[in-house]
């Protein structure tokens, strides 16, 4: 992070944007299966354990593992209120608390397992969430938690930030990469004192029969992004789902565009 980042600014940008597309995250998370059942299989769940998803948005993740830890007990937290309303909605016996990872409300040693889904990166001091997760972790318990892959690999993400740089003013204040930790996610864990880490990739697969298509798709994903693009006039709003295109174009197949991105999915134990 660069001096002028502003984290407490950054974090509201995450909180209105995630409360804004609660509802059209939640519709496209069947688009994320195969991200969700990688991850459930590196947290290595079992009957009756006690299980916290970590930036759990509308919590289809810890909704599928609650199946596999019966009888034990599923937190979901998230920095946003509205998707946590929509899970429990769904979920009624999910425990739901809105809180900031950097400082978890939750009794050390309170969980056998922690998951975080494409939440990590957006932390502002990961080290900070990854040192509290620790503390809620029982000694020997497990984390499993995804990001997005290095730079070059996502370009999911990567078209319609390329767009909007393209289209925009540079920023007033430094924003986070949704990338930072492609190639650091190892050195990090054990830099925040996980042990017996194991990463390896999953790659989603994403076709869009037009450019309008992918940046619908875009914002029912991007909480910090959509919250910013919200307050653009009209006009310029009304420009990206034709212009992403020029960003789109590498990716052409047929009439459309396929775009492969790749996740990386780590699993690593607490040494405490």
């Amino acid at each position: 992070m660069t001096p002028d980042f502003d984290s407490r600014r950054h974090k509201r940008s995450e909180r209105e944007g995630y409360n804004l597309i609660a509802e059209r995250y939640l519709d496209a998370a069947p688009s994320r299966t195969r991200l969700t059942e990688a991850l459930l299989a590196a947290a290595q769940l079992a009957s009756g354990q006690s299980l916290l998803d970590l930036a759990s948005g509308p919590g289809v993740l810890a909704q599928a593992a609650a199946a596999r830890v019966a009888p034990g007990r599923v937190v979901i937290s998230d920095l946003a209120e509205r998707p946590l309303v929509l899970a429990r909605a769904a979920t009624p016996e999910l425990l739901g608390v809105a809180a900031d990872a950097e400082a978890l409300p939750f009794a050390d040693a309170s969980f056998d397992r922690v998951l975080c889904g494409l939440g990590l990166m957006f932390f502002p001091d990961a080290r900070r969430a990854l040192a509290e997760i620790r503390r809620v972790l029982r000694p020997q318990g497990r984390l499993a938690v995804s990001v997005w892959a290095q730079a070059g690999s996502v370009p999911l993400v990567e078209c319609a930030l390329d767009c909007m740089q393209r289209l925009l003013p540079p920023p007033k204040v430094a924003r986070l990469s949704p990338c930072r930790f492609g190639a650091v996610l190892p050195e990090l864990l054990a830099a925040s004192g996980f042990e017996n880490i194991e990463v390896g990739i999953c790659q989603l697969d994403f076709t869009f029969a037009n450019a309008a298509e992918y940046w619908r798709a875009f914002l029912a994903m991007a909480g910090g992004a959509a919250s910013g693009l919200s307050r653009l006039p009209d006009a310029m709003q009304a420009r990206f789902p034709s212009e992403v295109a020029l960003e789109l174009e590498p990716y052409r197949q047929g009439d459309g565009f396929r775009l492969c991105s790749s996740v990386l999915i780590a699993a690593a134990m607490n040494s405490a």
